[in-house]
């Protein structure tokens, strides 16, 4: 599973490295400690609204804020979201929460690295910080959705909210030795198949995005660090230093 994860780019970063067209509001600042519910950016193609019979138009790529744990529309209560931070890329496109998200509301979330804790034999739990070399930015494969509020009146800015999740798959290589799921990471060939709004998403692509990911994993780097990420509470560069070695 991913559960913390963590964006030392900024907002220009990610304009640039994903040609993003289009950016929303109220986005999300770096941070070295991103948790479930947090606000999120994402990167999500969509198709504008047609002009008239004859027009075609091109997917616009976009850059939102959204809310970490995916609210399905039949949820009735926006805090469903914060069980549903990771979906399995196994039966996503089976699960009534994510399927319809599978079909054509696909996305890219923007990462530097991410935590994951080894369980240990004495039941204590080592934190790792899992990268690409240099940090650099790269994208998990998310799904995102919109929820109408219920509760909220037709003019309330709050009125929808956009919400989203991460892939995750079994571990393969080192990443197997820290926890048994990791995220799906979209690669260079994977990202435009991924984000096209023109094809409908189905278990198929999950699997084959799933399956180039493993590819891209196994030049990520882990390191231990302090357990002081395990408080959501802190958030800073000192999260991703290594532990010296006693």
């Amino acid at each position: 599973m991913c559960g913390r994860y963590v964006v030392t780019k900024t907002v220009g970063d990610m304009v640039s490295f994903f040609d993003v067209e289009k950016v929303g509001e109220t986005l999300a600042a770096e941070s070295w400690n991103i948790a479930p519910t947090d606000r999120v950016n994402i990167v999500l193609d969509s198709l504008p609204k047609k002009t008239s019979e004859a027009d075609e138009p091109a997917p616009l790529r976009r850059l939102e804020a959204a809310r970490w744990g995916l609210v399905p529309p039949w949820a009735k209560e926006l805090s469903v979201g914060s069980r549903m931070f990771n979906a399995r890329s196994e039966d996503a496109a089976e699960k009534s929460a994510f399927r319809n998200s599978v079909k054509k509301r696909r996305a890219a979330i923007p990462a530097s690295g991410y935590y994951e804790w080894r369980k240990n034999e004495d039941g204590s739990k080592t934190p790792f910080y899992i990268a690409p070399p240099d940090d650099a930015m790269f994208a998990f494969a998310g799904l995102y959705e919109w929820w109408k509020n219920p509760a909220a009146a037709d003019d309330d800015p709050a009125k929808w909210v956009l919400s989203a999740t991460i892939l995750t798959q079994d571990s393969a290589g080192e990443l197997a030795g820290i926890h048994d799921r990791m995220p799906v990471v979209l690669t260079a060939d994977t990202l435009e198949p991924w984000l096209d709004p023109t094809e409908e998403g189905d278990a198929e692509l999950v699997a084959a995005i799933a399956a180039e990911g493993i590819f891209a994993t196994e030049e990520f780097s882990l390191r231990e660090v302090g357990r002081e990420v395990g408080n959501v509470r802190n958030n800073s560069p000192e999260l991703i230093a290594p532990v010296e070695s006693s």
